[in-house]
């Protein structure tokens, strides 16, 4: 075999190796993709069909009541964009998340509850609020821990978890474990998913 014919032989494996390296990391790549894309859908599968759960009532003058059976409240997402803004459809429909000093809430100091902007639940009261530095509204604990739902979300590719409304589902914000005592919680919630009652 002459020297020609060895460097052609050489080159052409080069360029079998290249483009092996290249289709590799490629299809690694669309890999990694369609993971982030699958692991993003954090939110749990959406139910069709009402079902019951169990609610802690709250007055609007912070008392608590008693414990209600009630049923989901189920809409299509045409129904909620009638209801919502903008804004608080895309975070408690799609688990977006508003600007951090942008929301309404995040520097209020009154005293009253907070409530679901999309079915109206009791959800925090003043009482647990603190200023996290954070720029959204941030609390060391729910009103009532039947009243919310925790699930795990690692859609930006870290462990956090994501809180909800327990009776729609509405997409609320995160509770992360640096808050103040008594529970060294901090509910990072986003203020288009709250509406605000103060007490009379």
């Amino acid at each position: 075999m002459t020297e020609q014919n060895l460097k052609q032989k050489e080159n052409k494996g080069n360029k079998v190796g290249r483009r092996a390296f290249v289709i590799a990391g490629a299809a690694a790549a669309a890999g990694i993709f369609l993971r982030l894309q699958q692991s993003s859908t954090f939110v749990e599968a959406k139910d069709t069909a009402p079902k019951e759960v169990k609610l802690v009532q709250f007055s609007d003058s912070g008392q608590r009541g008693e414990v209600v059976t009630v049923q989901t409240i189920v809409k299509t997402d045409a129904e909620w964009k009638q209801q919502l803004s903008r804004e608080a459809f895309d975070v408690t429909r799609h688990a977006g998340t508003e600007y951090p000093y942008s929301g309404q809430y995040w520097n209020l100091h009154d005293k009253g509850l907070y409530r679901c902007i999309c079915c109206d639940t009791a959800l925090f009261s003043s009482e647990t609020k603190f200023e996290s530095g954070t720029g959204w509204p941030s609390f060391w604990q729910p009103i009532a821990k039947e009243n919310v739902h925790e699930i795990s979300d690692v859609s930006l590719g870290m462990m956090r978890t994501a809180v909800s409304c327990r009776r729609c589902a509405a997409h609320l914000g995160h509770v992360f474990d640096d808050g103040p005592r008594p529970t060294g919680l901090r509910y990072c919630m986003n203020s288009v998913a709250l509406r605000f009652v103060k007490f009379a």
